[in-house]
């Protein structure tokens, strides 16, 4: 398969990871999403849990937020950890092989139905493509999602058309 690094998980962990598409198909069974669509149609593919991320890098207590990074299209966002700690994912694989950016990659970060995270902080935009960093901090970190509605509705305007 491949030895290139699609996603790096550091920060507020006690084990900082580098993981190829093979160390995320490695990741133990109880952490795989085989198919993602169960819980999002319109999203194919297999994913590897967030709280399977965490375990393996060893999150600290000290770790509150997520931090979300893609340098592709320098989009960063930064949410409440708890809400999402076991209910997100992270999409990392189409057809048995690595999730191309077409779909998003190298991995993107879902959470279903994110408005039953009851929090400002977690809206769709919190669904980031192609991220390759996630950054746990014990306070918010770096966030240049929209702020207002105007501008959040244009960021969604520009990513259908793309």
């Amino acid at each position: 398969m491949s030895c290139d690094v699609l996603v790096k998980v550091d920060g507020e962990v006690e084990r900082p990871l580098e993981l190829t598409f093979d160390d995320l198909v490695e990741i133990a069974s109880q952490f795989q999403i085989a198919d993602v669509s169960q819980y999002d149609s319109r999203r194919p593919g297999g994913a590897v849990t967030l709280i399977g991320l965490l375990e393996l890098a060893q999150a600290r207590p000290t770790a509150r937020h997520l931090g979300l990074h893609a340098a592709a299209d320098d989009f960063h966002a930064s949410i409440p950890l708890e809400p999402v700690r076991e209910r997100a994912f992270v999409i990392y694989r189409l057809d048995g092989k690595s999730l191309q950016a077409s779909n998003g990659g190298p991995v993107r970060f879902f959470i279903p139905d994110h408005a039953a995270c009851h929090t400002d902080e977690i809206d769709e935009c919190a669904n980031v493509k192609f991220i390759d960093h996630i950054e746990l901090t014990a306070e918010p970190g770096y966030d240049n999602r929209p702020q207002d509605e105007a501008a959040h509705e244009a960021l969604h305007r520009n990513q259908q058309s793309s």
